[in-house]
């Protein structure tokens, strides 16, 4: 069972299907995730329409601890990326029966 997607599993996905050239579909992956990344950035929360809401938090600075040594460490503040999936996202992987 195959977990992750690459880019290259869409840029194929795209030629195959769009019948653009791989250059093309390259550039089209790339500009689509930078424009997301640098909206989220820009903004702190970007909605993309039947799919979700991604949104930035800050996380406060804190005491971590290694669980395999128990070693104490400070763990500086930092902004964390969060995704809440639609209604419809979460309708559509709760169907029965459902292939894809």
């Amino acid at each position: 069972m195959r977990i992750n997607l690459t880019k290259k599993d869409l840029v194929n996905l795209i030629y195959m299907q769009l019948g653009f050239s791989k250059q093309v579909a390259e550039n089209l992956i790339e500009d689509f995730l930078s424009t997301i990344m640098l909206n989220i950035k820009a903004e702190k929360k970007l909605k993309l329409s039947k799919f979700g809401t991604f949104t930035i938090r800050n996380k406060k600075s804190r005491i971590g601890r290694n669980p395999k040594t128990k070693e104490t460490k400070f763990v500086s503040s930092r902004n964390v990326v969060l995704f809440k999936p639609s209604k419809e996202f979460k309708d559509f992987i709760n169907l029965k029966n459902n292939d894809g």
